[in-house]
Formats: structure tokens, C-alpha cells, sequence
């Protein structure tokens, strides 16, 4: 059971902040996932949401990248409930199963070769806080500088969804996958 109670409807909020919450049900058609514990703060919600909007609609970086990286963002955070999304997502995009497995039992075998650049970038970034010379020369030689910062950014934003969701205790939708049983 989540630690705050969710915020589903805007009369749970200062008649100030309702803006926010409108927003983000203009933007999203429903106030749901993360930012039911987001809109406790409601300027926090209204900056993270234009900067998702950015990172998950807008950008010009792959969306199968975005998948992979928030994927195993969840992974390494235990997100259950950011597992789910990205992984219902993922086959969405007709990302492997063998990749979705690979990614939940924290390995790169049977991952194809331009995937596993992605998963092992993240994992690198997130365990290292870092990544090695010849991994960020490979990226920007694949991805150009503007897109190895979206990148960089999407497993950013994903990781501060994943901290929240954990720190929260937000379980996973109903009927969605979870990593952990």
C-alpha cells in the first residue's frame, strides 16, 4: 500500500495548485502512475511533467532507446511499478522477450548488439555514476551529442520516477508485470 494517499482528484489539492493537475490531465488524459505521489508537491509535479513530456514525446531520440534505458532503470531501482509500464511499452515495440528477460535477471545474453549498447550504458551510468571513455566515445559516435544528452537525461528522468515510486511504496498497476513476487 503506497505511503501517501494517492492524488487522484484535483479537491484533494490547494484550489491554488488545480492548475497543475489540469495540466497534467490535458497533457496525459488522467492523473495516474508516479504523479498521484507527485502532486503532494505540486510545483515539483508541474516542472518533472513538462520535462517528461520532453523526454518520453518529444524528443528526438528513438523511442526503443527510451524504452530500454527507462527498462533497465527499473531494473536497477526494483520499480515494480516502472517495470510494468515500460515493459508493456517495450513489447509494444516488439522489443524481445529474450531482451525483457535478459534486462530482469540483470544480464546482457541474447540481447542484440545495438540493444545491449543501450542496456549496458545505463547499467554503467546508474552502478558507476560514470561511464568510461571508449562507452561515452561509442554512444556519441552512435548518437551524436545532442542525442547522448536525451539519452543521458531520459535515464535521469526515469531514475528520479523510480526513486519516488520506491520511496512511496507505489505498487505496480493492476495486472501489469512486477520483478518482484
Amino acid at each position: 500500500m503506497a505511503r501517501l494517499t494517492p492524488i487522484t482528484d484535483k479537491t484533494h489539492m490547494a484550489t491554488e495548485d488545480h492548475p497543475v493537475f489540469d495540466a497534467i490531465v490535458a497533457s496525459r488524459g488522467s492523473i495516474h502512475g508516479p504523479f498521484v505521489m507527485f502532486l503532494h508537491c505540486a510545483e515539483l509535479t508541474g516542472r518533472l511533467a513538462h520535462l517528461g513530456a520532453y523526454v518520453r514525446f518529444e524528443g528526438s531520440l528513438d523511442m526503443r532507446v527510451r524504452v530500454l534505458a527507462a527498462m533497465v532503470v527499473a531494473r536497477e531501482f526494483e520499480a515494480d511499478y516502472i517495470w510494468g509500464a515500460q515493459t508493456w511499452i517495450a513489447r509494444q515495440r516488439n522489443v524481445p522477450e529474450s531482451t525483457i528477460t535478459a534486462i530482469r535477471e540483470n544480464h546482457s545474453r541474447g540481447i542484440p548488439t545495438e540493444d545491449a549498447q543501450i542496456v549496458d550504458f545505463t547499467r554503467e551510468l546508474l552502478r558507476r555514476h560514470r561511464v568510461d571513455e571508449a562507452t561515452a566515445a561509442a554512444m556519441r559516435a552512435r548518437f551524436g551529442d545532442d542525442e547522448f544528452i536525451q539519452l543521458t537525461g531520459a535515464i535521469g528522468y526515469y531514475s528520479m520516477l523510480a526513486m519516488t515510486v520506491n520511496a512511496c511504496e507505489l505498487e505496480a498497476a493492476a495486472g501489469a508485470e512486477v520483478l518482484r513476487v
